[in-house]
């Protein structure tokens, strides 16, 4: 399977000594039924003799049932199935496609997410496949029945997972996340972690978490033998229903736990609104060189300097002087910014450039042709700070003295209160804050952290009688803890 189908379809097959173990997990004798909701080429199906299969790509179904000629498997939409079918199973074990929101829609969609709202799982509009998978496959199991897959880690902090987590915790005894730092696909980018729940049809109160290095299919532990139980209550309240800041000792996470709920504590969202720049459209035709804008006179009236990326950023300041050495350089950081006036109003050099070639293509684009009129880009702000949206070892927060505005690619900051702006400035180098921006933000393939502007709003800046109390090793440490499972190097 080529990998743009694969990335299609979310289809990436399990190596055997995974699929192995977590049958292992899910079957317990061999008179039990075991479901694979989205079997592929049959690698889970061919390691128990008494197994059923659904695949929607049906030359998988075929090497599935050449794969496992004694399973029964089915091809078509899992979610349809599920919908109809009468059988139940003791168990269920496998590996659901990952099809990410833009491309999991239409009737399959619909369907996935009415069958999950009617089990009491309701779903955003954010919401991958994988997750309504396995509420749809919990709900096909008999009482007492067991479940095994691999997950993404997105389980560890999406908040489309905590769906799925809710259902899980209220439909079985006991439920297990094995968070695996080394990569169980070393060639994709997305990292996986394993699931597994068992006593179908009753509930518990709390998580078992298990944070292992590498997951060794040879050696694994039984499930729920090793780990930590997470109250579901805390993991609601403390930690945002984010799993992932138990990969953290626990005492960095009582430290940090005690800080959040200290009152003199704050969030960023009390100090500032964070909010992504501006979308261009036609980020080429709209950002010029000086030399160009001078070239095609553009008056300097109608152009605006930008911030384009995070790289672009300086330590702690953009200033007049900084914006002075990209006019120097002849970087394209102006922005033509056109009021929402008629095309007639407006200079005739500027009209010649939007009917160019340039401008014919440009107006062509989703954005653009979404807007009226075509060349005048909205929500173009100057905003207080900046702050990078996507970042390697740490995020910076940038003062904007230069008057300059920013695209979707950077965080804008406009200022609430001053006087908690001022606190959040000066402690944000502190290992503290670093580590509460790993812990409110998120891992995205290559080692970066993403910081969404809602992940933003929530980093913590500790009461300042708290900061002699932290341990600056043991800070540090836990910094690099974080950045060790977002693989960055």
């Amino acid at each position: 399977m080529v990998l743009t189908t694969q990335k299609r379809s979310g289809a990436y097959y399990t190596p055997d000594p995974i699929a192995k173990a977590l049958v292992s997990w899910a079957v317990v004798a061999s008179a039990d039924r075991m479901l694979d909701p989205s079997c592929g080429d049959g690698g889970f199906l061919a390691l128990h003799r008494n197994s059923v299969g659904i695949e929607q790509d049906s030359k998988a179904a075929v090497s599935a049932m050449g794969r496992a000629p004694w399973a029964s498997v089915y091809e078509g939409d899992f979610f349809a199935w599920a919908g109809e079918t009468a059988e139940r199973f003791e168990c269920a074990a496998g590996n659901p496609p990952f099809i990410r929101y833009q491309t999991f829609k239409g009737t399959i969609r619909a369907r996935a997410l009415g069958l999950c709202r009617k089990l009491g799982a309701e779903f955003s509009g954010l919401t991958s496949s994988w997750a309504p998978f396995l509420v749809a496959t919990a709900s096909l199991l008999k009482p007492g029945g067991r479940m095994a897959f691999v997950v993404p880690a997105e389980i560890g902090h999406a908040p489309y997972a905590s769906p799925l987590i809710e259902y899980l915790v209220a439909n079985f005894a006991a439920v297990q996340v094995i968070a695996v730092r080394n990569k169980l696909f070393p060639g994709l980018s997305e990292d996986c972690w394993l699931l597994y729940a068992e006593g179908h049809g009753s509930r518990t109160d709390r998580i078992r978490f298990t944070a292992l290095d590498s997951f060794d299919p040879m050696h694994a532990v039984r499930p729920l033998t090793a780990g930590e139980d997470v109250l579901v209550a805390e993991w609601r309240s403390i930690w945002g229903r984010r799993l992932r800041p138990f990969v953290l000792p626990p005492t960095i996470r009582s430290v940090y736990a005690c800080a959040a709920a200290h009152p003199k504590s704050l969030r960023l969202g009390s100090a500032a609104q964070i909010g992504i720049g501006y979308v261009s459209g036609a980020n080429d035709f709209f950002h010029l060189k000086p030399s160009v804008a001078e070239k095609l006179g553009i008056p300097a009236a109608l152009l605006h300097p930008t911030v384009r990326n995070g790289r672009a950023l300086p330590p702690a300041q953009l200033t007049k002087s900084t914006l002075e050495k990209w006019h120097a350089a002849d970087e394209p950081f102006m922005l033509l910014r056109l009021p929402k006036a008629p095309l007639g109003d407006l200079p005739t050099k500027v009209r010649s450039y939007l009917d160019s070639h340039a401008g014919l293509e440009a107006r062509k684009a989703y954005k653009c042709r979404a807007r009226d009129p075509w060349f005048s880009v909205p929500d173009v702000f100057q905003p207080d700070y900046f702050m990078s949206y996507m970042s390697g070892v740490k995020a910076n927060l940038v003062r904007n003295s230069g008057g300059a505005a920013c695209t979707n690619s950077v965080h804008g900051v406009r200022v609430k209160d001053a006087s908690a702006m001022k606190r959040v400035v000066k402690h944000w180098a502190s290992d503290f804050v670093a580590l509460s921006r790993e812990i409110e933000g998120h891992p995205l393939g290559g080692g970066m952290l993403k910081l969404e502007p809602r992940e933003a709003t929530q980093i913590l800046v500790p009461a300042d009688e708290l900061v002699p109390e932290f341990k600056a090793n043991a800070m540090t440490e836990a910094v690099k803890t974080m950045q060790r499972w977002r693989h960055y190097v």
